[in-house]
This record gives C-alpha cells, structure tokens and sequence, in this order.
C-alpha cells in the first residue's frame, strides 16, 4: 500500500514544481524587456561618472574664490559633486544588481532612484551653467596664475556638465524601459470553481 502513495506524493510534487516553475516564468518574463536593453552595461557607464563626480569634489572642493561677492564659486557650493556622484553610484549599483536578480520590486526601487537622480541632474546643470556664466575668468588678466588656475575649474565644471547631460539621457532611458517592464506584470488570475457531482442518496 505504501508504493501507490509514494507515487501519488511524486506526482503531486511534481505537479506542484511544475506549478512553481511556471508561475516564477510568468511573472518574470515581462521583466526580461528590462533586462534585454542591458541595463547592467549602462549601470557601469553611470558608476564611472559618479567617481569621477566624487573625485573632482575633492579638487573643486579646495578652490574658494578669493572674493565671495564677485562670483558664485563652483559647484562644491552645493555639495553637488559629492551628492550627485552618490546619486549615480546608487543608480549604477541598482541596475547592475537588478540585471542579476530582476524582480518587480528591484525594477521599482531602480526606478525610483531613476526619477530621483533625473530631478538632481537638472539642479546641478542649472547651478553649474549659472557658475560657468558669472565666473570671473573674463574678468581676470591673461597672464596672471589666477587666470590659468580659472580655466582649470571653469574646464572641469564644463566637463562635469557634459556628463551629467549624458547620464541625464541614460537614466531617462532606463526610467521608460523600466516603467514599461512594470506595466506589462500587470498580470490577471482567473480562478474556475469545479462543482462535483453529488450523489444519489434516494438509492
């Protein structure tokens, strides 16, 4: 009696892995879009911008302008290198981490951070147009070192600007394909009740 139920117990096992299989098919393939736009080679692409970001902090960061009133300085008034490279290392570790191991909630938090690093690229390229605008290089004589030490940040900042205009278009990029991916897992289950035949008691 023991080798029928041995067999029902495989059976339904097996049933039930194969229910198991199916269901985690089901609901992560609509993530595959996500995954087959490579997001985890963007992801390095945005971690290098953000060391370089943090990096360029720590030389910007030393540069104070001689005459506060004159000039608004550079971007480590705001901290935005520092904040900004985290901003990008987060956004990077994220789709790095979520094209191993795609899941909705990993593609949600991604695109969160998406969106909030977006909003922190538009404060720091308009701060950083406003400082490169008003610096006072085209007030300063050619030959003096303060010129040449000018050029330097005002070439670094101008650098900076043009990465984060290019990160700001990958992260866009990411932010569709992501939002996309999470609206075609709107999955519907339909459940159909089986109703047994009852027995005839008038026998």
């Amino acid at each position: 009696m023991s080798a029928p139920t041995t067999a029902n117990t495989e059976i339904t096992n097996g049933h039930k892995e194969n229910f198991d299989e199916a269901k985690v098919l089901m609901s992560s393939k609509p993530l595959h879009r996500f995954v087959q736009r490579d997001p985890q080679s963007l992801g390095v692409v945005i971690m290098i911008c953000g060391f370089a970001e943090v990096m360029m902090g720590f030389i910007l960061i030393s540069e104070t302008p001689e005459n506060s009133n004159e000039t608004l300085g550079n971007s480590t008034y705001l901290y935005i290198p520092f904040w900004q490279g985290a901003l990008f290392l987060i956004s990077g570790n994220l789709s790095i981490y979520t094209t191993a191991f795609p899941s909705k909630r990993m593609v949600t938090v991604s695109l969160a951070m998406y969106v909030v690093s977006i909003f922190g690229i538009m404060v720091s390229v308009g701060y950083r147009i406003v400082c490169v605008s008003t610096n006072r290089i085209f007030r300063t004589s050619v030959t003096s070192w303060t010129y040449k030490r000018s050029v330097q940040i005002l070439s670094i900042e101008i650098i900076l600007c043009a990465y984060s205009v290019c990160i700001f278009v990958l992260l866009i990029f990411l932010s569709v394909v992501a939002r996309l991916a999470l609206k075609s897992t709107n999955t519907q289950i339909l459940f159909q009740r089986i109703s047994t035949p009852q027995r005839d008691t008038t026998s």
